[in-house]
């Protein structure tokens, strides 16, 4: 597993009055949905990055709302188990270091690391396991033995290029996510990455299960013959491995639903009989000059690059948290600006000789949060106690450092230094 430096998130006070539940909106039911334990541990797995390029903003606003619903657990008393895949060998990864004349390993390790320094610096709560695709590879072959039995997994006919495939379609339950139809499925999986069209296979939307081996491609022997593992099947492995059969939350942008997630509850299904997860939470997109930020367009503003410039991490998180994490919005100068404007003021009242108490307005950040991820009720309720924090007068700031313990714990805003 690849380390990641931990962040230290200050103890609260529990408010009364607070629904003692999240409840977030599942892509499955389309119904807001309470997710979690009553006690003991929560289960939540995100799909990670494939490692080819640098942090944007539209995977840190991903990162950043399962970050909140990490923290609202925390906050109910939970123990959390939050695992995150990278994806440190796939096709795009390989493409760009053919590009760039780098080694793939190399380009990954240098990626990863300037992802997890983002991430850091946003101050998201590491997962508890942050695991690679290639380290993941003995749960994968597990995982396709174990699916073998059902008779939905098939070698395509091909003498040079023998590939094993998922017949995903024939799962139980297949699309519950994405709810989409046969013919718009077939071309969204041709825009992100399948083949509908590879010859020998029993239906379009079959997914790859084990790549056989190309020349100058990195792979590892198995039963399976030489290679590599799909995409989808490493996220369904490393899930199933590290968290278990249908844990609480599977999660990720919107644009995952599918084919990835619905082809990775397609193989759960098969495997375990229950869908991957109790509820599906979709973030949504964030674009850039009119266009989802996508790294194959190249439309990106990034994390580091806003870093390097002089911006406040804590700026960029709090322009984040200002959307909905379900709404699809676009990015601009402004948000940035407007973000830096509202934090100078919410530190500028920790300077105050006097504030007003803190815990009905810690009361509303909870109701927000565990009511959908409300970020941004969550922050006009703190607007609305600095502003009238700043007009009192007296010698008890005690609402101050209660605020600034509730904001960093729950929203994850540390005001006290520079972020």
């Amino acid at each position: 597993m690849y380390p990641w430096a931990p962040v230290e998130v200050p103890k609260i006070s529990p408010s009364q009055g607070v629904p003692e539940k999240l409840s977030l909106t599942d892509s499955m039911s389309g119904e807001l949905v309470a997710v979690g334990p009553e006690e003991g541990t929560a289960r939540m797995y995100v799909c990670g990055i494939t490692p080819y390029d640098a942090t944007h903003l539209g995977h840190a606003n991903t990162y950043l709302a399962f970050d909140l619903i990490g923290r609202v657990w925390r906050d109910l008393g939970l123990e959390v188990n939050y695992t995150q895949n990278v994806t440190d060998v796939d096709d795009p990864l390989l493409e760009r270091a053919r590009e760039t004349g780098r080694d793939w390993e190399e380009l990954a390790e240098d990626q990863i690391e300037l992802f997890r320094s983002d991430m850091v610096g946003l101050r998201v709560i590491p997962p508890t396991h942050y695991v690679g695709a290639v380290e993941s590879i003995p749960s994968v072959l597990r995982l396709i033995e174990g699916l073998l039995p059902s008779g939905l997994v098939y070698q395509v006919d091909d003498s040079e290029h023998p590939d094993w495939y998922f017949e995903t379609a024939a799962a139980p339950g297949f699309g519950r996510i994405s709810h989409l139809g046969e013919a718009e499925m077939i071309k969204l999986f041709a825009e992100r990455g399948g083949d509908p069209d590879r010859p020998g296979k029993r239906h379009p939307l079959d997914c790859l299960l084990w790549r056989f081996a190309r020349p100058d491609e990195p792979s590892w022997g198995s039963p399976l013959g030489p290679g590599r593992p799909g995409w989808h099947i490493e996220c369904t492995a490393i899930a199933l491995e590290h968290l278990g059969v249908q844990f609480d939350v599977q999660g990720g942008g919107s644009d995952l639903a599918f084919p990835h997630h619905d082809m990775c509850d397609a193989e759960a299904v098969v495997a375990t009989g229950q869908p991957l997860a109790q509820a599906v939470v979709h973030s949504g997109m964030v674009a850039l000059q009119g266009e989802k930020m996508s790294k194959s367009k190249g439309n990106l503003e990034l994390v580091s690059r806003l870093r390097n410039k002089g911006a406040d991490p804590m700026a960029i998180r709090l322009a984040l948290l200002d959307h909905h994490y379900r709404s699809d919005w676009e990015w601009t100068d402004a948000e940035l600006e407007q973000a830096n404007q509202r934090l100078a003021r919410w530190r500028s009242v920790l300077n105050n000789d006097a504030t007003l108490p803190a815990a009905d307005t810690i009361a509303e950040i909870r109701k927000a949060l565990r009511s959908d991820l409300d970020a941004p009720r969550a922050l006009a309720a703190v607007d609305a106690w600095v502003a009238a924090s700043l007009a009192v007068e007296g010698d008890d700031a005690t609402g101050g450092a209660e605020i600034a313990a509730a904001v960093d714990a729950l929203l994850g805003i540390k005001l006290d230094t520079l972020g």
